[in-house]
């Protein structure tokens, strides 16, 4: 995070999930970057990069105790995809990175190239 800073730039995430659910998350990991909510993941659909997800996910969700319902404040069941953004101070995309597995995620050195 220091070396984002350093380069003059700003960390910031965006969740679907409720404030209150995303502020939890923010406080228990104790992450120094602000984590903002998509209500009802309107800027991911607008990117293009949120997906309905099927029934047997929404099933394994629930089995797992993952109660989407409480957590978005809605019943869509939609999700965005993973993605990794750099947008310069002119308002223009310079990196972006987008990936249906989310465990595989764009390494941070990879993003300090660009800032």
């Amino acid at each position: 995070m220091k070396d984002i800073h350093k380069k003059g730039a700003q960390l910031v995430a965006i969740s679907p999930e409720l404030p209150d659910e995303s502020l939890s998350l923010q406080e228990k990991m104790d992450l120094d970057f602000e984590v903002l909510t998509d209500l009802n993941n309107d800027f991911s659909k607008k990117l293009g990069i949120a997906f309905s997800m099927k029934e047997d996910l929404i099933e394994l969700y629930k089995h797992f105790g993952i109660d989407l319902v409480e957590k978005h404040g809605n019943e869509d069941y939609v999700m965005p995809v993973p993605a990794t953004f750099v947008v310069n101070r002119d308002g223009r995309l310079v990196l972006s990175h987008i990936g249906i597995d989310y465990t595989k995620r764009m390494e941070p050195k990879e993003v300090l190239k660009y800032l």
